[in-house]
Formats: C-alpha cells, structure tokens, sequence
C-alpha cells in the first residue's frame, strides 16, 4: 500500500509529507486492521534481543529525527519497531533553521535535512511520554539550543537528562549533527570526555534504587581513523555505554544528484543509501576496538533487510531506520525483523 501512496507523498514538500504521513499513521493506528494494510506486523517473539540490560521486542529502531516531539510514540511501535529514539531534545523550545530545509535526492534514495534541532522543548516531550500506553523502549537524544555557547552546553545536555531520566529508558548524547553551528566541536576528545563524564555521573545520582538509563554517543561519519581512536577512548574512559554510529554526513563524493542540484539545496546533513558503505566501516572500526560489552547501534543507509544484516555483522547489537523508511514503508522494519530472526539461527 505504501509504494502506492508514495508518489503522491513526494509530490509534496518533504516536510509537509511528513506531518501528512504520521497524520495517516495515527489514523490507521485507530483502525482494526488498517496497520497490517500499510505492512506493518508485530515481530516474532524470536526477534526479541537483550542489550544494555534493556529487553527490546525487536533489534531494529527508529531514529532520532523522525519523531522529535514524541508525537506518535504509541502508532510507531505498532510497526513492529523495538525501540523509538525521541529527539533531538533541547531545553528550551526552538524553531530551528529557516524553510526549505528537508530535501530528497529521489536518485540516490537519500536526504538532505539542515534542521537545525527544531523542537518543542524537552518538557513537551516529557509531557507526552508519561501519557504514553505502548511499552515500546524509548531513547532520548539530547542536545544544546543554537543560542547557548559550547562553553555552557553541558548545562544544556544536563537539564534534558534530568528532565527525561524518569520517561526513557536511555539516553543519546548529539554531539554529531552538522546543523547546529560549532556543535560538532564538542566531539574534540577533551570536551567530549568531561561531557559524558559529568552526565554519567549525574545520572547515577538520579538513578538511586531504579534501573540504570545507559548513556551512548552519537558520532558523525566524517571522523578520521585517528579521531575514531579517540572516541574510543573516551567511551572506555567516561563508563558510558557505548555508540551509536552514524549521524549523517556532509560529504557529497559519489552521488548522482547532479552538483547544479546540490547547490541549490545548500549545506546540511545527508542521509540514506550513500550513506551505507561509510556508516559501515566506522561500525566495523569501532567493533575491533570496543569489544562487547559496549554497546554499537547501526544507522545510516539501511534500506533493506541486506543493509541491516551487514550492519550486524559488523559488530551492531542493534539497528535504527530512517531514511530508508520514508523511501520504503513500513514493511523495510518487517522485512528486517523476519531476516533477523533466521539470521540469529545462525549465530
């Protein structure tokens, strides 16, 4: 049904399409037996996989961006996702960057997106997900507002940590996202260590008897080998639990939307199928140094049920979607699951 409806949803503006599909979701979310019409169905209980002390009914999850708000929560995991990660979250509410600033690259079965963080605030979220009835596990990605400093980004990373450590399950620090000016810099192994240093700390004073709300890190593609080092020294020095790899990248290199066309769209962040090789190999990079128990969670450019299994056996517990979900529907989390099921069998 989804392939059918998605020439119409394209000719829409991406962000207008968006609002319109999670419009039809909530609807379909309503209807007796609308949601396996879209290709949506509950994964096999042998889907189910343990990480992080956290019992996720499948290993494949939706990623930051789709459902900043925590809007949908409850439609989206009925698509058969084992995780939805809410955010990017930030203290205080923020526009984000200036229209148009969503754009397909339908050759390359990808995106652009310059959001910039555009966000109700991490206390309309936290609103909406103690009002939420799926069990789904929920992540919380967290970041600084535009206007706050590096120097005071921390604050800004601690107030959405405290404010969500009793409606999450973990946590994702966004040091990573191209479209928040300097923000990237925080990936610098110095900032980034005293970062998650004080967040891991923070977080164990709040957790008290209660379980534990593991912290990851969310990296950008474009890390040198050296860089990725010191990621993962960071990560064994600050006891958080592990990365999630990639967010999107700047780099344009082998695509086939024409360079006439990428100027016209502009700067951001790009995402979907080019994406796969580079998200990949970091993966890969970061398995041969950060052996298990640290946590690796694959995104970027899973399209298919092939991309996701090749991500695994890279070294990820488990995946996210996003770009691909747009381009292929709710039966791409179906098609993973079912693969993964008969994959397990094999390890």
């Amino acid at each position: 049904m989804y392939k059918l409806l998605r020439p119409l949803l394209f000719l829409l503006p991406p962000e207008r399409a968006h609002r319109f599909t999670f419009g039809l979701l909530q609807l379909a979310a309503r209807v007796p037996g609308m949601m396996a019409l879209v290709g949506a169905r509950r994964p096999s209980p042998r889907a189910a996989v343990e990480v992080m002390g956290l019992r996720f009914l499948s290993p494949v999850g939706l990623a930051a961006g789709m459902d900043k708000d925590a809007k949908h929560v409850d439609a989206i995991a009925r698509l058969g996702f084992g995780f939805v990660e809410v955010g990017t979250l930030t203290p205080r509410p923020q526009p984000g960057n200036d229209r148009p600033r969503l754009f397909r690259l339908k050759r390359d079965h990808a995106l652009i997106n310059r959001m910039g963080f555009n966000n109700r605030g991490v206390e309309a979220a936290v609103d909406r997900l103690r009002r939420r009835r799926s069990p789904v596990i929920i992540g919380g990605n967290i970041g600084r507002n535009k206007t706050t400093p590096n120097a005071r980004a921390t604050e800004d990373y601690l107030s959405c940590l405290e404010a969500l450590y009793p409606v999450v399950d973990y946590f994702v620090v966004n040091v990573s996202s191209p479209n928040t000016p300097g923000l990237r810099e925080l990936q610098e192994k110095g900032p980034l260590l005293e970062l998650l240093r004080t967040l891991r700390d923070r977080g164990e004073a709040l957790k008290g008897a209660g379980p534990a709300r593991p912290i990851l890190l969310k990296i950008a593609p474009d890390l040198t080998d050296a860089q990725l080092d010191d990621v993962c020294g960071v990560v064994r020095k600050s006891g958080i639990a592990g990365v999630i790899a990639t967010n999107t990248t700047i780099d344009r290199n082998g695509i086939a939307t024409t360079r006439t066309e990428l100027d016209r769209i502009g700067a951001g962040g790009l995402s979907g199928a080019p994406l796969r090789q580079r998200s990949t190999a970091v993966l890969r990079y970061l398995r041969q140094r950060l052996p298990k128990p640290f946590v690796l969670i694959g995104v970027g450019g899973i399209d298919n049920a092939e991309a996701a299994l090749e991500k695994l056996d890279a070294g990820a517990d488990l995946v996210q979607v996003y770009t691909g979900l747009i381009y292929e529907g709710p039966a791409l989390v179906r098609h993973i699951n079912e693969r993964y099921v008969e994959w397990k069998k094999h390890k």
